[in-house]
């Protein structure tokens, strides 16, 4: 854990992310990733059953979405209701840190699905700039 000494630009904060041996890393690198941004995206709709949140969030296997969904539990983001129904029931939905940490995240995902014109335009332009004349990008 990294102290308020070393925080940079003289933040006054207990942890620091830039630090190597900081924990606040792992939940960073938990909330960004792909398929942990994805799933509190999806979560901040409300909550999910497994199967529910794996079709919401397409192009995860089982295995990885098990993964995410236990990282997010262990860093209080997420909350496992299992009820004792036979076939048993499991409900995933956010603590209040998952959801503030989700509108903050939903906000990102929202101004850069917004912004996607430009980003487009940006790559085309970095690719031609890139590619050798009369080479397409793709050979």
């Amino acid at each position: 854990m990294s102290t308020s000494q070393e925080c940079p630009q003289g933040r006054d904060l207990p942890y620091d992310v830039f630090s190597r041996g900081c924990p606040s890393r792992a939940t960073l690198e938990h909330v960004t990733g792909r398929w942990g941004a994805l799933t509190l995206g999806a979560l901040s709709h409300g909550s999910f059953r497994f199967n529910e949140l794996r079709r919401r969030v397409d192009g995860v296997s089982e295995k990885m979405l098990a993964q995410t969904l236990h990282a997010l539990e262990r860093d209080g983001l997420v909350h496992r209701e299992a009820q004792p129904t036979n076939p048993p029931r499991v409900d995933y939905e956010l603590t209040a840190l998952g959801r503030e940490t989700a509108r903050r995240l939903v906000a990102l995902i929202e101004y850069l699905e917004g912004s996607m014109d430009e980003v487009l335009a940006a790559r085309e332009r970095y690719d031609a700039a890139r590619t050798p004349a009369g080479r397409s990008a793709t050979a």
